[in-house]
């Protein structure tokens, strides 16, 4: 009997000492933390307490020292990803510990991102949905709006799926609906260098479009990658196919592109996104004008965490320029939407 109860107080003390193992965070301020630290990303750590069941967001750059003991994967401002683990020094670097065996010691603000590498599939998954709804009593106008995103992150690929549309009415007037969505693809690099792929379909009423098609492949590299913003470059080619309504008929052409992507982050709980992509025509066909140019422009603000967690507002302005339109007047399109929305 008294080795049954020895074997029942060894398991519970196993038991204990392996809930004992928590991540501990010093902050600038001397205060304490004691929990599961779960990311960071953007500049902001995400760590849930030992005594409570929410989530706690905390600026990496008000954080002092690191014991973690889960494995991570770890991104650093120079594009390299590692997989291992990553605690304090005494001098207040980083030192990570990879799995491959290059152990690295970095500064605090080399780190750029992590995630525990045992988590769930749902734990690499986010996504966030929102939507807007203005009504103008001058001819009766009623606008909704919607957006939808879902993003995957693995260790040396990416994957964004995406939906946003936009319906117009008013009296007199003949409706106005815009779609598009798109999936894309990313496999990282050394030197935070991406190979990148999609596919966008884009419906316009306004431009007499029916669907646009169009697949991309093309090289990257991220010019710069802090906690405070990134800034993407990114160039190759694109097949482009268009039907429209009335009498545009069809058109397909390959094309070139030329992209940027600036995201800065480290504005409190603002964050502003900017993307243009430049498609200069290099192989039209019968149905396509030499010297046709395109354009696609895209300005997000968005505002966490208002009211309630996850909860953001956000604005968004969207252009597309055609100098070479099917429709005839049409040559550039523009909308501007706002909308509430959450993100998980």
């Amino acid at each position: 009997m008294n080795k049954f109860y020895t074997s029942i107080f060894f398991l519970f003390a196993i038991h204990c000492i392996g809930f004992a193992q928590n991540d501990t965070l010093v902050l600038n301020n001397r205060d304490v933390i004691v929990g599961d630290l779960k990311s960071m990303d953007r500049g902001v750590l995400t760590i849930e307490p030992s005594y409570s069941d929410s989530d706690f967001k905390i600026t990496w750059e008000d954080i002092k020292t690191i014991k973690a003991t889960q494995r991570y994967l770890i991104t650093l401002s120079d594009g390299q990803r590692i997989n291992g683990t990553f605690n304090t020094t005494d001098d207040g670097k980083i030192f990570i510990k990879n799995d491959e065996g290059e152990d690295r010691t970095v500064e605090q603000h080399e780190v750029v991102y992590i995630n525990s590498v045992d988590d769930s599939f749902l734990s690499r998954l986010s996504a966030n949905i929102d939507f807007g709804f203005s009504l103008t009593k001058a001819n009766n106008q009623r606008q909704l709006n919607g957006s939808f995103r879902m993003a995957y992150l693995a260790d040396k690929w990416s994957t964004e799926l995406y939906y946003n549309t936009l319906f117009t009415t008013q009296d007199d007037v003949d409706d106005i609906q815009r779609n598009d969505a798109g999936v894309g693809f990313n496999y990282f690099l050394p030197k935070d260098w991406n190979l990148t792929g999609d596919l966008t379909l884009l419906s316009n009423t306004e431009q007499s479009l029916d669907l646009r098609t169009t697949a991309k492949i093309g090289l990257g590299n991220y010019v710069i990658h802090t906690n405070s913003l990134y800034w993407n470059l990114s160039a190759g080619v694109a097949y482009n196919n268009e039907n429209y309504s009335s009498d545009g008929g069809n058109r397909n052409s390959m094309e070139g592109f030329f992209g940027t992507e600036l995201n800065m982050y480290d504005i409190g709980d603002l964050n502003l996104f900017t993307s243009v992509i430049l498609y200069p025509t290099i192989v039209p066909d019968e149905s396509v004008e030499s010297g046709r140019f395109r354009t696609d422009f895209r300005f997000d603000a968005k505002y966490d965490d208002i009211f309630i967690k996850d909860l953001y507002i956000r604005a968004g302005f969207t252009l597309n320029y055609d100098n070479r339109p099917a429709v005839e007047g049409t040559e550039t399109d523009y909308i501007f939407t706002t909308g509430f929305g959450w993100e998980w």
